[in-house]
């Protein structure tokens, strides 16, 4: 499989290496100092670049009809239109805040403790990432798919940033050192405390999962996510 790498830091690295590994080829190294040259040639590309050129990474994709699996976060206000494109175009288009396996995972248990706990008002809930110092945006991607999760399962209505008040979700955003990602979401009651928490030992989970999406792509037509990819709807 030939690949386009779309962002090429420390995780377009990182996929680079495992995509190696599981014999793939890259054919685009897209950073901000060359082209999409060689974009058309690629079997898939995948974009972990950053918000303010994900738009044009994925547009560029879908007009050299090309799938693209994109990581990036922080342009999602911009989904729609990349979703109608992909539509127009008849392209094939990933976009997760997190492909690593074991978040997705969690993602699927963050949904199941939702559903549970809306049951019993006399839980508050509350969510803390923990990310390295270079991540640009906050909260996290994979922070708000957390939150949105709850709030289509239970009475609560938004996210904030801020001290949360009545039917708001408190996430706290911490940045520091070198950390890959950490996850927390926190259930508390006067008597007694409920949580769960992912924590990355590195970046090869998120690369891994992207390069798997990758590969499943290939050849398909329309907007998937990774359910789709892991079977887990």
């Amino acid at each position: 499989m030939k690949i386009a790498l779309l962002g090429y830091g420390k995780m377009g690295q990182t996929i680079e290496r495992i995509a190696l590994e599981r014999g793939h080829e890259i054919v685009l190294k897209k950073d901000e100092f060359n082209t999409f040259e060689g974009l058309s040639n690629a079997d898939v590309a995948i974009d972990f670049s950053i918000p303010a050129v994900a738009v044009e990474n994925i547009t560029n994709c879908f007009y050299a009809n090309v799938p693209v699996i994109s990581g990036t976060t922080g342009w999602l206000d911009r989904y729609e239109e990349m979703a109608t494109l992909c539509e127009e175009r008849k392209g094939a288009f990933i976009s997760s805040s997190n492909f690593s396996l074991g978040v997705n995972l969690f993602f699927g248990l963050n949904e199941y403790l939702a559903k549970m706990m809306s049951k019993f008002n006399s839980y508050t809930v509350d969510m803390e990432e923990i990310h390295h110092t270079q991540k640009l945006d906050a909260p996290s991607g994979t922070a708000i798919s957390l939150a949105k999760a709850v709030i289509e399962n239970s009475d609560y209505t938004s996210w904030t940033l801020e001290d949360a008040k009545e039917n708001q979700i408190h996430i706290e955003a911490v940045r520091t050192g070198n950390v890959p990602g950490t996850h927390t979401v926190t259930y508390n009651s006067a008597v007694d405390t409920i949580e769960i928490k992912h924590t990355a030992h590195n970046r090869d989970g998120f690369a891994l999962g992207a390069v798997i999406a990758a590969e499943w792509i290939v050849g398909k037509q329309g907007i998937f996510t990774m359910k789709d990819v892991l079977e887990l709807k």
